[in-house]
Protein backbone atom coordinates (compact mmCIF):
# COMPACT_ATOMS: atom_id res chain seq x y z
CA UNK A 1 0.00 0.00 0.00
CA UNK A 2 2.82 2.28 0.58
CA UNK A 3 4.35 2.19 -2.82
CA UNK A 4 0.57 2.81 -4.14
CA UNK A 5 0.99 6.67 -2.35
CA UNK A 6 2.09 9.56 -5.07
CA UNK A 7 4.99 11.37 -3.53
CA UNK A 8 3.75 14.04 -5.01
CA UNK A 9 0.69 13.88 -2.56
CA UNK A 10 2.46 13.86 0.51
CA UNK A 11 3.69 16.89 2.29
CA UNK A 12 6.33 16.58 4.77
CA UNK A 13 6.82 18.03 8.09
CA UNK A 14 8.53 18.88 11.29
CA UNK A 15 8.14 21.36 14.50
CA UNK A 16 10.87 22.84 17.00
CA UNK A 17 9.26 23.59 20.07
CA UNK A 18 10.58 25.83 23.00
CA UNK A 19 9.32 26.79 26.41
CA UNK A 20 6.73 29.80 26.08
CA UNK A 21 8.68 31.62 28.27
CA UNK A 22 12.71 32.24 28.55
CA UNK A 23 12.43 30.93 32.16
CA UNK A 24 9.96 29.85 34.86
CA UNK A 25 10.00 33.27 37.01
CA UNK A 26 8.19 34.54 33.97
CA UNK A 27 5.33 32.55 34.23
CA UNK A 28 2.54 33.70 36.80
CA UNK A 29 1.64 31.98 40.42
CA UNK A 30 -0.83 29.94 38.54
CA UNK A 31 1.10 29.04 35.27
CA UNK A 32 4.39 27.79 37.57
CA UNK A 33 1.98 25.68 39.93
CA UNK A 34 0.24 23.81 37.21
CA UNK A 35 3.89 23.49 36.13
CA UNK A 36 4.92 22.09 39.20
CA UNK A 37 2.21 19.29 39.06
CA UNK A 38 2.43 18.32 35.34
CA UNK A 39 6.37 17.72 35.67
CA UNK A 40 6.27 16.27 38.94
CA UNK A 41 5.90 12.75 37.98
CA UNK A 42 9.09 13.56 34.86
CA UNK A 43 10.47 14.93 37.66
CA UNK A 44 10.37 13.77 40.38
CA UNK A 45 12.65 14.60 43.25
CA UNK A 46 15.44 15.20 40.98
CA UNK A 47 14.66 18.52 39.55
CA UNK A 48 12.73 21.60 40.98
CA UNK A 49 9.84 23.24 39.17
CA UNK A 50 12.22 25.55 38.03
CA UNK A 51 14.85 23.32 37.15
CA UNK A 52 12.92 21.26 35.03
CA UNK A 53 11.40 24.12 32.67
CA UNK A 54 13.72 24.37 29.79
CA UNK A 55 11.50 21.24 29.06
CA UNK A 56 8.63 23.03 28.98
CA UNK A 57 8.78 22.93 25.23
CA UNK A 58 7.65 19.40 24.81
CA UNK A 59 4.41 20.34 26.18
CA UNK A 60 1.59 22.23 24.10
CA UNK A 61 0.06 23.50 27.39
CA UNK A 62 3.58 24.81 28.38
CA UNK A 63 5.37 25.60 25.28
CA UNK A 64 5.39 26.83 21.70
CA UNK A 65 6.31 26.35 18.49
CA UNK A 66 8.94 28.63 16.61
CA UNK A 67 9.02 26.93 13.41
CA UNK A 68 7.54 24.26 10.94
CA UNK A 69 9.23 23.04 8.00
CA UNK A 70 7.65 21.09 5.25
CA UNK A 71 8.99 19.51 2.14
CA UNK A 72 7.62 18.24 -0.83
CA UNK A 73 8.36 15.81 -3.94
CA UNK A 74 8.22 17.72 -7.45
CA UNK A 75 8.14 14.75 -10.52
CA UNK A 76 7.81 16.01 -13.80
CA UNK A 77 9.20 12.48 -16.15
CA UNK A 78 12.49 11.19 -15.36
CA UNK A 79 13.35 14.60 -13.30
CA UNK A 80 12.20 14.93 -9.45
CA UNK A 81 13.01 17.52 -7.19
CA UNK A 82 12.00 17.67 -3.48
CA UNK A 83 11.84 21.56 -2.11
CA UNK A 84 11.72 22.37 1.30
CA UNK A 85 10.69 25.72 3.21
CA UNK A 86 10.38 27.03 6.43
CA UNK A 87 7.69 29.27 8.67
CA UNK A 88 8.70 31.19 11.25
CA UNK A 89 7.60 34.21 13.44
CA UNK A 90 5.33 35.11 15.94
CA UNK A 91 3.57 31.53 16.70
CA UNK A 92 -0.19 32.76 15.42
CA UNK A 93 1.34 33.86 12.08
CA UNK A 94 3.19 30.26 11.30
CA UNK A 95 0.53 28.48 11.88
CA UNK A 96 -2.07 30.44 9.73
CA UNK A 97 0.74 30.74 7.27
CA UNK A 98 1.05 26.69 7.65
CA UNK A 99 -3.17 26.67 7.40
CA UNK A 100 -2.98 28.14 4.68
CA UNK A 101 -0.69 26.33 2.80
CA UNK A 102 -2.81 22.85 3.43
CA UNK A 103 -5.94 24.74 2.38
CA UNK A 104 -4.39 25.54 -1.02
CA UNK A 105 -2.32 22.95 -1.65
CA UNK A 106 -2.56 19.65 0.25
CA UNK A 107 -6.41 19.63 1.26
CA UNK A 108 -7.79 17.17 -1.10
CA UNK A 109 -8.57 13.41 0.31
CA UNK A 110 -5.61 12.65 -1.69
CA UNK A 111 -2.92 14.08 0.56
CA UNK A 112 -1.46 13.28 3.49
CA UNK A 113 0.30 14.82 5.99
CA UNK A 114 4.04 12.99 6.81
CA UNK A 115 6.12 13.37 10.08
CA UNK A 116 9.23 11.05 12.29
CA UNK A 117 6.91 10.47 15.42
CA UNK A 118 4.50 12.97 14.09
CA UNK A 119 1.24 11.12 15.53
CA UNK A 120 2.55 11.17 19.13
CA UNK A 121 3.99 14.91 19.04
CA UNK A 122 4.23 17.04 15.67
CA UNK A 123 0.63 16.67 14.59
CA UNK A 124 -1.40 16.96 18.02
CA UNK A 125 1.20 19.49 19.23
CA UNK A 126 0.18 22.12 16.11
CA UNK A 127 -3.77 21.49 16.50
CA UNK A 128 -3.34 22.28 20.21
CA UNK A 129 -1.32 25.13 19.43
CA UNK A 130 -3.88 26.05 17.03
CA UNK A 131 -6.79 25.48 19.48
CA UNK A 132 -4.79 27.98 21.88
CA UNK A 133 -4.89 30.87 19.46
CA UNK A 134 -8.80 30.69 18.74
CA UNK A 135 -7.33 29.01 15.24
CA UNK A 136 -9.89 26.96 13.41
CA UNK A 137 -8.59 23.60 12.71
CA UNK A 138 -7.85 22.27 9.01
CA UNK A 139 -9.38 19.29 7.83
CA UNK A 140 -6.16 17.71 7.82
CA UNK A 141 -5.29 18.36 11.47
CA UNK A 142 -9.07 17.83 12.78
CA UNK A 143 -9.62 14.19 13.96
CA UNK A 144 -12.95 14.54 15.68
CA UNK A 145 -15.70 11.89 14.70
CA UNK A 146 -13.06 10.27 11.90
CA UNK A 147 -12.13 6.28 12.09
CA UNK A 148 -8.94 5.42 11.83
CA UNK A 149 -8.25 4.84 8.42
CA UNK A 150 -9.83 7.97 7.79
CA UNK A 151 -7.15 10.11 9.61
CA UNK A 152 -4.70 11.56 6.57
CA UNK A 153 -1.20 11.08 8.45
CA UNK A 154 2.04 8.85 7.83
CA UNK A 155 4.64 8.10 10.72
CA UNK A 156 7.53 6.79 9.44
CA UNK A 157 8.21 5.68 12.87
CA UNK A 158 5.09 3.89 13.24
CA UNK A 159 5.78 2.62 9.75
CA UNK A 160 9.02 1.30 11.13
CA UNK A 161 6.72 -0.45 14.64
CA UNK A 162 5.49 -2.68 11.92
CA UNK A 163 2.82 -3.43 14.95
CA UNK A 164 5.15 -3.25 17.52
CA UNK A 165 3.88 -0.73 20.14
CA UNK A 166 6.76 -0.58 22.37
CA UNK A 167 9.57 0.01 19.87
CA UNK A 168 10.90 3.82 19.59
CA UNK A 169 13.36 4.53 16.96
CA UNK A 170 14.76 7.88 16.75
CA UNK A 171 14.80 9.53 13.00
CA UNK A 172 18.99 9.78 13.65
CA UNK A 173 18.91 5.66 14.52
CA UNK A 174 16.36 4.89 11.63
CA UNK A 175 18.71 6.79 9.01
CA UNK A 176 21.73 5.43 10.10
CA UNK A 177 20.93 1.90 9.95
CA UNK A 178 18.77 2.21 6.61
CA UNK A 179 22.14 3.89 5.15
CA UNK A 180 21.01 7.31 4.91
CA UNK A 181 23.95 9.63 5.00
CA UNK A 182 23.40 11.77 8.19
CA UNK A 183 23.59 15.38 7.29
CA UNK A 184 25.90 17.74 9.58
CA UNK A 185 23.78 19.07 11.53
CA UNK A 186 25.55 21.92 14.17
CA UNK A 187 23.15 21.21 16.77
CA UNK A 188 20.34 18.69 18.40
CA UNK A 189 16.88 18.90 19.96
CA UNK A 190 18.06 19.26 23.41
CA UNK A 191 19.64 22.55 22.30
CA UNK A 192 17.04 24.68 20.58
CA UNK A 193 15.96 26.20 23.56
CA UNK A 194 19.10 27.52 23.95
CA UNK A 195 19.81 28.49 20.46
CA UNK A 196 16.80 30.30 20.53
CA UNK A 197 16.14 32.08 23.96
CA UNK A 198 20.08 32.60 24.32
CA UNK A 199 21.76 32.95 21.06
CA UNK A 200 18.62 33.89 19.44
CA UNK A 201 19.68 32.33 15.98
CA UNK A 202 16.53 31.09 14.47
CA UNK A 203 18.41 30.34 10.83
CA UNK A 204 20.55 27.34 12.37
CA UNK A 205 17.13 26.28 13.81
CA UNK A 206 15.62 26.36 10.93
CA UNK A 207 18.59 24.68 9.10
CA UNK A 208 18.17 21.83 11.45
CA UNK A 209 14.18 21.62 11.00
CA UNK A 210 14.52 21.51 7.00
CA UNK A 211 17.29 19.23 7.26
CA UNK A 212 15.01 16.49 9.62
CA UNK A 213 12.19 16.56 7.00
CA UNK A 214 14.25 16.35 4.23
CA UNK A 215 15.99 12.94 6.31
CA UNK A 216 12.33 12.31 6.89
CA UNK A 217 11.78 11.81 3.13
CA UNK A 218 14.61 9.94 2.72
CA UNK A 219 13.66 7.31 4.89
CA UNK A 220 10.25 7.38 3.50
CA UNK A 221 11.96 6.43 0.24
CA UNK A 222 14.01 3.50 1.69
CA UNK A 223 10.40 2.43 2.98
CA UNK A 224 9.24 2.28 -0.07
CA UNK A 225 12.50 0.57 -1.51
CA UNK A 226 13.18 3.53 -3.62
CA UNK A 227 16.31 5.90 -4.67
CA UNK A 228 17.43 8.57 -2.39
CA UNK A 229 17.25 11.63 -2.93
CA UNK A 230 20.99 12.90 -4.75
CA UNK A 231 21.72 16.45 -2.98
CA UNK A 232 21.21 18.52 -6.27
CA UNK A 233 17.63 17.15 -6.15
CA UNK A 234 17.00 18.99 -2.92
CA UNK A 235 16.11 22.20 -3.13
CA UNK A 236 15.56 25.01 0.29
CA UNK A 237 13.43 27.67 -0.63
Amino acid sequence: MLQRINLEHILFLDIETVPEEKSFDQLDGTKQELWAHKSQYQRKDEFTPEEFYERAGIWAEFGKIICISVGYFNIKGDTRTFRATTFHGGEAKLLKEFKNLLGSHFSSAKHLLCGHNAKEFDFPYIARRMIIHGIELPYKLNLFGKKPWEIPHLDTMELWKFGDYKHFTSLKLMAHVLGISSPKEDIDGSMVRQVYYEDNDIDRIITYCELDVVTTAQVLLRLRNEELLQDDEIKRI
